[in-house]
């Protein structure tokens, strides 16, 4: 069984709910010991842009700041997918602290050596 946990999301802002689960279940994940990576696509790349998480917050009562102040506290690798975030005008220099662009080849090279969860 492997240590290392890809969490990928899609969704943004559009959808608070499973956005601020899966910054959740990438804190979890790191609780529990694992080496995590959360990796932004489409329209949750908007996750990492400075200032947006402020109010974003899941209907269990989750709060995505919190939440993500947490990965990036513990170093928690957090990748925006680079022409995701090229199509939406968000650049590197918009990106919160320990966030980083990233492409699809390393998702994919993260993928081949973790247990991977999608939303």
């Amino acid at each position: 069984m492997t240590n290392n946990v890809v969490i990928t999301v899609s969704c943004g802002t559009d959808n608070p709910n499973r956005a601020t689960r899966a910054i959740h279940l990438a804190t979890v994940a790191h609780r529990e010991g694992k080496n995590v990576t959360l990796f932004l696509l489409d329209e949750a790349i908007y996750l990492a842009k400075k200032g947006l998480l402020d109010n974003l917050r899941s209907a269990t009562g989750d709060v995505a700041d919190d939440l993500m102040t947490y990965l990036q506290a513990n170093e928690v690798p957090v990748l925006a997918c680079t022409p995701c975030a090229k199509a939406r005008g968000v650049a590197a220099a918009d990106l919160i602290d320990g966030a980083r662009m990233g492409t699809a080849v390393e998702l994919i090279h993260l993928a081949c050596d973790a247990t991977v969860i999608s939303l």
